[in-house]
């Protein structure tokens, strides 16, 4: 079987499973820079592809509000795909989630890949982690990253160690297919842990589902679960997404107001810290019902920002541009994860940045950004392959005219995303298409 899925690896062509528009696309903002809207955004990301896993090892869950992101639609391909080679492309999510998953499926087996840049991304410890378990995962080519030969096996074992200062995806993958051992797992994080939100989100939605799951210090226990009581489970609206709005509203004139559906009080979601990491900014965030309300305020702004986003990463480009925007410095610390996503996005943030009239240096985990005096107009933002350097540069269209290219690249989280600017008053004009 093996040899057999290896000439299908080969022979297999590099097609897309999601084709975006691929064009560089001009944005201006509205003609005044007060704004005013409603918006209803996408289902999290994050929460759609854990529950799809939870959903596809106890089928009576059902989904409403799933996130419409190219990411949770490969996910739900590949849980449904009767193919032995599974291709993600960009997915990083999808890759941790599936490695784990179909390692766990007694009788399967399969080769998961995914697009140039993500056969760069590690995922040694997780696949050890795996094997330490029981599992067979293997590497196909560069050792450490994909693409994956995986067969899947009845994991006996009950414990195991991992690194906390790596991704935590790493240790959602194995939370979320705990319940479906034998004997459950209990997980023991040596060191300091990153992105402690997104591990408390996924023990959550484990607890919401009945599911007995638990954190005591460094171990995480996930006791076995033969069934799930059948339920609808509703995603929470995108907090990273929301995140774009929060710095439009940083940029934008006192009194400008953006009603946001649908968010929770009690989200799960490690962003909802932006409520207070941009109160200094001078955005205000009430809830009205399942409605975040966001208002600029009168307030002054600070001359530095000095921020540790060790727990909420994924905030850094849009803090780091927006502190641009505003002409203030900022000095952002515990982004060692930044490196390893869809491109190094420290390195990406900086040569862009720079081209905007930035004065920037960065690290291996950390960003100093100077106080700048304006945005040099009509550059051309590059986005790497990476949604979130679209959507971070996207408010500076308040102070400047600015080019995005491969604007669709924002499709493998948020595809609806330069319609709903539009619907708020910004411009949006494709220029050319490669």
């Amino acid at each position: 079987m093996k040899e057999a899925l290896l000439s299908l690896f080969k022979a297999e062509p590099r097609a897309l499973l999601i084709v975006t528009r691929i064009l560089k696309l001009h944005l201006q903002g509205p003609m005044t820079r007060h704004i005013k809207g409603s918006l209803r955004i996408t289902g999290s990301k994050s929460e759609s592809n854990r529950l799809l896993i939870l959903q596809a090892l106890f089928p009576g869950i059902r989904i409403e509000n799933l996130s419409n992101s190219d990411d949770s639609r490969v996910m739900q391909r590949a849980l449904s795909t009767r193919e032995q080679l599974v291709d993600i492309h960009h997915a990083g999510t999808a890759m941790r989630f599936l490695t784990a998953y179909f390692a766990s499926r007694e009788g399967v087996e399969v080769v998961l890949t995914g697009s140039e840049r993500m056969k760069q991304r590690p995922i040694q410890i997780l696949v050890e982690a795996l094997n330490d378990l029981g599992a067979s995962v293997s590497y196909l080519e560069e050792p450490g990253c994909p693409p994956l030969h995986i067969e899947g096996k009845k994991l006996k074992h009950t414990s195991v160690e991992l690194p906390a200062d790596v991704s935590s995806q790493y240790i959602s993958a194995l939370l979320l297919i705990a319940p479906s051992l034998p004997e459950g797992l209990r997980i023991h994080l040596i060191g300091h842990i990153t992105s402690l939100p997104y591990i408390k989100m996924t023990l959550g939605l484990l607890n919401r589902l009945g599911i007995r799951a638990e954190m005591q210090e460094q171990t995480l226990s996930v006791y076995h679960t033969p069934k799930v009581t059948d339920q609808i489970c509703v995603v929470e609206s995108d907090w990273s997404s929301a995140s774009y709005y929060f710095s439009i509203l940083a940029l934008s004139e006192p009194g400008s107001r953006l009603r946001l559906s649908a968010y929770r009080e009690d989200s799960l979601q490690g962003d909802r810290v932006l409520c207070e990491l941009f109160k200094s900014l001078g955005v205000r965030s009430e809830f009205d019902a399942d409605t975040l309300v966001l208002s600029r305020t009168e307030q002054a702004l600070p001359p530095r920002l000095d921020l540790d986003l060790v727990q909420a990463p994924d905030l850094a480009q849009t803090l780091a541009v927006c502190c641009f925007g505003l002409g203030i410095s900022c000095e952002i610390k515990g982004l060692h994860t930044l490196k390893i996503k869809e491109t190094d996005r420290l390195e990406a943030l900086r040569t862009e940045l720079t081209k905007l009239g930035a004065q920037i240096r960065v690290t291996n985990h950390s960003l100093h950004l100077e106080k700048s005096e304006g945005c040099n107009p009509g550059i051309t933002v590059e986005t790497y392959n990476d949604h979130r350097m679209a959507m971070a540069f996207a408010p500076l269209a308040l102070k400047t005219n600015l080019f995005i290219k491969d604007a669709g690249v924002v499709s493998k989280s948020y595809p609806g995303f330069w319609e709903d600017l539009e619907h708020i008053g910004f411009k949006t004009e494709a220029v050319g298409s490669y």
